[in-house]
């Protein structure tokens, strides 16, 4: 029978599927049209310190293969996702929830950090230093491993459980990033975000979106993003989780042969909200295609055949 567990830093998943911060809300609109326990966990909506309306729309633009996004961080900021969003999320989600935190500075990393450390069932927390569509926040931290490590070492200070950083493909060079995060401190590292990328309105000879460019997500990204997992794998001793374009069991497997631990779901929910479910349905099929018969046993493999 196939063996679909995994672990993240000491919590153990049934399975690697994790939708990715961004795609799946806070749970309850998919929690509505299956049942959410399936999942290994998922990465709730990137949280700031203070309340966010977001960019000015439009900010979704479709492209061949992909999505344009510039949504920008649009969410009801830490003190309500802690006082309404967990509790709902109890009574639909059993198992400990990955905190996706993003920020304008490194004191709002760790004061945001700080207060959902302390929540039970947090069990991971997910530090967005890699958000393309905000201005002078986010992708800013990701910038450099100076700016990386200096957050990833103020978030450390001031939690306790598990902090994987979330890195961005828009750098020269994301293994040395994610090198400088695990000497700061970092458990884990995860990756990639999105490309920066636009499109223009034809009839306007403007930019589509309002906020000019955004965030590139979907199957178009597949191949960068598992050339960057490969990268960093080899790069850092600390779990990688990847993501970027994964849309299906055979896209988790490849991931996982890259180095990844674990396997993030982002555009794929938007186009069908069952596509994570569906995923871990197929793993076990796929498994036995290629001769499988453990998930952990396959992470990193195609570095030593």
């Amino acid at each position: 029978m196939a063996d679909l567990r995994v672990d993240l830093s000491g919590i153990g998943l049934d399975n690697p599927v994790i939708p990715a911060s961004g795609t799946f809300g806070y749970g309850q609109e998919f929690a509505a049209l299956y049942d959410i326990n399936c999942l290994g966990t998922f990465s709730f909506k990137g949280t700031t310190q203070a309340p966010r309306f977001g960019n000015p729309t439009p900010r979704i633009a479709e492209t061949p293969a992909g999505m344009l996004n510039a949504v920008g961080l649009q969410n009801p900021g830490v003190e309500q996702v802690i006082a309404q969003e967990l509790p709902r999320l109890r009574q639909v989600f059993h198992k400990p929830v990955m905190a996706n935190v993003s920020g304008f500075s490194v004191e709002e990393y760790a004061h945001t950090c700080a207060l959902l450390d302390r929540e039970e069932q947090v069990g991971w927390l997910e530090v967005n230093i890699s958000c393309p569509n905000v201005h002078n926040g986010g992708m800013s931290f990701g910038a450099t491993p100076e700016a990386a490590a200096k957050v990833t070492r103020a978030v450390k200070a001031v939690t306790t459980k598990p902090v994987y950083m979330k890195l961005s493909p828009n750098v020269a060079d994301i293994a040395a990033i994610a090198r400088a995060c695990e000497e700061a401190g970092a458990d884990g590292v995860s990756l990639i975000n999105t490309l920066l990328g636009m499109r223009l309105d034809l009839k306007s000879r403007r930019p589509l979106l309002a906020n000019g460019t955004g965030g590139l997500s979907g199957p178009a990204v597949f191949p960068v993003a598992l050339r960057m997992v490969y990268q960093v794998y080899e790069a850092v001793h600390i779990p990688v989780i990847g993501m970027g374009g994964v849309s299906s069991a055979e896209d988790v497997i490849e991931m996982m042969l890259a180095g990844a631990a674990a396997v993030e779901v982002g555009a794929a929910n938007l186009v069908n909200p069952f596509a994570c479910r569906d995923i871990i349905r197929d793993l076990p099929r796929v498994m036995e295609k290629y001769g499988m018969n453990s998930l952990r046993e396959i992470i990193g493999g195609a570095h030593h055949g």
